[in-house]
């Protein structure tokens, strides 16, 4: 069992930067990729970006250019640095891991972006 804390949301004008971050705990050993995804009001959970063990990256066609993510492994963290925000990027944030071909969610925080 993995245990996920998030940390790092809020409320950010547009143009504007967040560094959102999840902190893992538990069986971490067998943690493959770590990875964002989003979810808005009324819209289904959608893929933000991975990263894996090795360092390799993929991201959301609607984020290429302006959020970054990266990886800590000394730490166990995964960080989502999200640059030139936009008002359609405003959503709950959830960290998740794949652990032993099982996906775990973090609890969510909120990033809010105002026009």
């Amino acid at each position: 069992q993995v245990q996920l804390v998030e940390s790092g949301g809020g409320l950010v004008q547009a143009g504007g930067s967040l560094r959102l971050s999840c902190a893992a705990s538990g069986s971490i050993f067998s943690i493959t990729v770590m990875g964002w995804y989003r979810q808005a009001p009324g819209k289904q959970r959608e893929f933000v970006a991975t990263i894996a063990k090795g360092g390799s990256t993929n991201y959301a066609d609607s984020v290429k250019g302006r959020f970054t993510i990266s990886r800590d492994n000394a730490k166990d963290t995964v960080y989502l640095q999200m640059n030139s925000l936009k008002p359609e990027d405003t959503a709950v944030y959830y960290c998740n891991v794949l652990v032993l071909g099982s996906h775990q969610w973090g609890q969510g925080t909120q990033v809010t972006v105002s026009s």
